[in-house]
């Protein structure tokens, strides 16, 4: 039954693949290998898989290292966007501080001039109560004399008649009370303008008092807004860096703690960052958040510093592919990962360190160890070439070998490792945490 099928099978294939002898001549007898229509059709079905599997082997492989080589140029410009950022930051800081100190220096000048205005205020109240005593006493003293003439006029009328010399002396007396009301009546007109005078003076310098503590109002509330934009600012750009760290395991209070035991210079002349109007350092709520922001802003670019200092960057720049994480295999752990590429590939420092071994060691071959701060340490095997020497300081970035083949591989690729604390950790976990921020 199956020979039948077969024979059945090639007869139908025969039209298309007709039978084909493959002869073997030698010295003493020709021999020929017949190649049956099914053979043929088997045979090319093969070669034609292992054609389209070499094809779409090939596209992923090409597809992958443009992945590959767009995520880090990617990376490299968020990295880029974010310094730019930071400087951004700096500057506007810069500014807002700048405007802080103007607005300060405003805010006095117009505290001393409300002063001023509150004493030129005070001394109008009092020269306008000194006034409106005189004409208190000028309009008493005009009641009385208008009193006496009255009475003096009415005393002439009496005394008509009586004789020409007590006439002529009540008109004179008469004459003289009357110039005496003209005297007070002129007095009287002056205070009153000079009061009037008075009144108005004090009312403007009311109303530049009450514009003095408006334009106070202002600058306080422009100084809110500025403050909240500032803390904004810091608060989104500092959450991203904080996860960074603790999703590669370290401590950010730590971190911060020993950049900042090696970044502690001080120094310069201390200055109060205001001054009340009574002369006192007036340490308000503006003050408090001012200083706030900067501490902010000092970590951000302690956190920058400690970004050098840490391997979050990849040692291969485009042109390579994972081949073995990190992990045990056939019962061995793999201390690191395999970035698998063509042989001469740069190799660059993901973090600043110094050389402590660069040589050859079994398994690794050719290998590059660096030291870095924090008690982290990397880890480079399987090189062609060294390009440093042991006790060299490197800068993150800097090219240190080349991919290889040496030691115990089977392929030409990178062998990365990361240790803390003497310990192989996943360099994923480094990778993946500066993935979230650049």
């Amino acid at each position: 039954m199956p020979r039948r099928i077969l024979d059945r099978a090639n007869m139908v294939l025969e039209r298309w693949l007709p039978e084909q002898r493959l002869f073997l001549k030698s010295e003493d007898a020709t021999r020929f290998v017949r190649l049956r229509p099914l053979t043929q059709a088997v045979t090319l079905f093969a070669l034609g898989m292992v054609f389209l599997w070499s094809v779409i082997a090939s596209s992923l492989l090409f597809i992958d290292g443009i992945s590959s080589g767009g995520a880090r140029d990617q990376a490299r410009i968020a990295m880029a966007q974010f310094e730019t950022r930071l400087d951004i930051l700096a500057r506007e800081r810069d500014q807002r501080a700048a405007e802080a100190l103007a607005a300060q220096d405003r805010f006095q000048m117009a505290l001393e001039q409300v002063s001023q205005m509150q004493s030129q205020l005070l001394a109008s109240e009092e020269r306008r109560r000194e006034l409106e005593t005189g004409i208190n006493v000028i309009q008493s003293t005009l009641r009385r004399t208008m009193s006496e003439r009255d009475e003096a006029r009415t005393q002439l009328a009496a005394a008509k008649g009586t004789g020409a010399q007590s006439a002529a002396t009540l008109s004179a007396k008469i004459g003289d009370m009357g110039g005496t009301v003209d005297l007070l009546s002129v007095a009287l007109t002056r205070t009153a303008t000079e009061r009037d005078r008075a009144a108005r003076d004090a009312e403007s310098a009311r109303e530049e008092a009450d514009q003095a503590v408006l334009e106070r109002r202002l600058i306080e509330e422009r100084n809110d807004e500025i403050f909240d934009t500032l803390e904004g600012a810091v608060q989104i750009s500092m959450e991203p860096l904080d996860r960074m760290f603790k999703k590669a395991g370290m401590d950010p209070d730590d971190i911060i703690a020993q950049i900042r035991r090696g970044y502690s210079g001080t120094g310069g002349p201390l200055i109060p960052a205001a001054i009340s109007t009574k002369g006192m350092i007036d340490p308000d709520e503006d003050t408090a958040r001012a200083e706030g922001i900067l501490q902010r802003l000092d970590e951000m670019n302690l956190y920058r510093i400690a970004i050098d200092k840490l391997p979050f960057a990849m040692p291969l720049r485009g042109g390579y592919r994972f081949t073995s994480p990190f992990g045990y295999r056939w019962g061995r752990l793999h201390a690191g990962i395999d970035l698998a590429g063509p042989v001469g590939m740069d190799v660059h420092a993901p973090a600043d360190g110094v050389v402590t071994e660069a040589g050859w060691e079994n398994g690794y071959g050719n290998v590059i160890k660096l030291r870095h701060q924090f008690g982290v340490s990397t880890v480079y095997g399987h090189l062609s070439k060294i390009r440093v020497k042991v006790g060299q300081k490197v800068s993150r970035g800097e090219v240190i070998g080349d991919t290889g083949n040496t030691g115990r591989s089977t392929g030409p690729h990178l062998h990365y490792e990361i240790r803390v604390g003497g310990a192989p950790i996943n360099p994923m976990t480094f990778i993946k945490a500066a993935q979230d921020v650049f």
